[in-house]
């Protein structure tokens, strides 16, 4: 028996519209506007490890890795693994430093490097 653990080099939430029609809590979903500099919460099921000494993407998720370009680039902070309800989860919460306009076409990231 061993332990699972998802390591993730960006943060991947729902659309807001999740949220509102009840099928996902409000930390699973990107906010409506994100505000840079402002500091979010966040909750994904699963035990997960996020690079925490620089910026990291935000994207959009539809599930199975079906990921959105780059929506903002974040800062994670204070994440905590805990057992809600009998399953493994990963909260905690992310400064956002920069917001990318959907139709940006440029490169914000190479791998962990934030491109500015």
């Amino acid at each position: 028996m061993g332990i699972e653990l998802e390591f993730n080099p960006e943060l991947a939430l729902r659309d807001i519209s999740h949220y509102k029609n009840r099928e996902r809590l409000l930390e699973e979903c990107i906010p409506e506007k994100l505000v840079q500099g402002n500091v979010y919460n966040f909750l994904k099921i699963g035990q997960r490890g996020y690079y925490l000494l620089g910026p990291v993407p935000l994207v959009k998720t539809k599930g199975d890795e079906n990921f959105s370009r780059p929506l903002a680039s974040i800062q994670i902070i204070d994440p905590t693994h805990l057992v809600l309800d009998g399953g493994v989860w990963t909260r905690g919460k992310y400064r956002v430093l920069d917001v990318f306009s959907p139709d940006d076409k440029k490169i914000h990231f190479e791998g962990y490097k934030y491109l500015g």
